[in-house]
């Protein structure tokens, strides 16, 4: 087999690279797909929580997601076939984060807001659109909120909300599809290379473990928390690692079906869901997050962790009934939590769309519009990811994001 462009990975990002692909019409090229799980039953676009907010410091991941929700409200100029318009499930809701002191004192209470205040003037200054507001702001707006120990908070204006992950999954391949992109199910064992060891080289083929071998113009690294294991095929070192994330389910008949996404300091958010609540932890400064390439619900977090945080920042919540759980993986970028976008010196035709930390989702159609861009006309045409480049790691510039759910 030959292709133009072969990419690595069928998911969300992978699928929106091909999407995009099609929609240009400078690109005239074939697109092969290569996707290990076609039933995507560990693909992290099904099993995400399908959330996308507009409140982050970058610039560029506030636009990424700009762009994100622009598709979600209209995808239709990007994503009908035929004339079919895709239901991605879209509710508008705000995310509502919360600063505090975990200890309560005025020092650090003073600094968990000038904290907050540095993100919500960076926002602004990026044209998202939040509310900065101080505890008894909170407490008159959020009757069912304890506020005790907020430094305060933050609540989205527009473009907030969320969307069926596996719906826009579903959309991005079926459009690609549509524009002549093939999608075969097998797994990548290797990367064919040519070139001098010590000069820039470049992949010839992609080795497959059904034994077939396919001939590649450009390749692109959409393997999502796999990514490493790509870009080690070229001999790359990508700080990209699984990390296990479990979603709980619970009832509450009492609680605030009418919330926004709340994000509490502790790292635990919860949103409603239909009639019920979905809820889970991120790990933060100091917390065991080890590497998990399987997938296992941790239930001791919704014991330990999540029901505490809830029932004190929520009191309705301490009745709550547990239901259902899942878990799904982050492709964590453990160097600075931000996305790895574009090639490489060493190896200039394998692109990177990877290492979202969380935040793929909905910045998938942005990435993958971006990657499309680079494929075909060697740079950004629309947004500018530059920030994103993957070559910031060896440089040891970390790009900061002040806003890291």
């Amino acid at each position: 087999m030959s292709a133009d462009v072969v990419i690595i990975g069928g998911g969300v990002m992978g699928s929106a690279v091909a999407c995009f692909l099609g929609h240009d019409p400078a690109f005239t090229g074939r697109v092969l797909v290569v996707e290990r799980d076609a039933g995507y039953a560990r693909a992290s676009s099904a099993l995400s929580a399908g959330s996308i907010r507009q409140q982050f410091s970058t610039p560029a991941n506030i636009r990424m997601s700009q762009f994100g929700f622009a598709l979600l409200s209209d995808p239709a100029p990007w994503l009908a076939v035929d004339g079919a318009v895709p239901d991605l499930g879209l509710v508008r809701r705000a995310y509502l984060i919360l600063a505090g002191a975990d200890n309560g004192a005025d020092d650090a209470a003073g600094a968990a807001g000038a904290h907050l205040a540095a993100v919500h003037a960076a926002q602004a200054e990026a044209g998202a659109q939040a509310l900065l507001l101080d505890p008894a702001a909170m407490a008159a707006r959020f009757a069912w909120l304890n506020t005790d120990g907020l430094a305060g908070g933050t609540l989205g204006l527009d473009g907030e909300g969320w969307f069926d992950g596996w719906a826009l999954l579903q959309a991005l391949k079926r459009r690609a599809r549509a524009a002549g992109a093939v999608y075969i199910e097998d797994r990548v064992t290797g990367l064919d290379l040519s070139g001098p060891a010590d000069g820039p080289r470049r992949v010839t083929d992609v080795r497959l473990a059904s034994g077939g071998r396919i001939s590649a113009g450009q390749v692109v690294n959409a393997a999502g928390p796999f990514a490493a294991d790509i870009a080690a095929m070229a001999g790359i070192d990508l700080p990209v690692r699984p990390r296990c994330r479990s979603v709980f389910v619970f009832d509450c008949a009492h609680g605030p079906h009418d919330a926004p996404l709340v994000v509490d300091p502790t790292g635990v958010y919860m949103r409603p869901e239909g009639d019920r609540f979905i809820c889970g932890w991120s790990p933060g400064a100091g917390d065991a997050d080890p590497d998990s390439p399987e997938l296992v619900v941790d239930h001791s977090q919704f014991e330990d962790r999540i029901w505490p945080a809830l029932a004190a920042r929520i009191p309705a919540f301490e009745r709550l009934r547990p239901g259902a759980s899942w878990a799904g993986h982050y492709e964590m970028n453990v160097f600075d939590a931000n996305a790895l976008i574009g090639a490489v010196p060493q190896v200039p035709n394998l692109l990177m769309i990877n290492g979202f930390s969380g935040h793929g989702l909905q910045q998938a159609p942005a990435a993958g519009r971006g990657v499309a861009e680079l494929i075909t006309h060697g740079r950004f045409t629309s947004l500018d990811l530059g920030q994103f480049t993957p070559e910031r790691v060896a440089a040891g510039a970390r790009l900061v994001e002040l806003a890291v759910i």
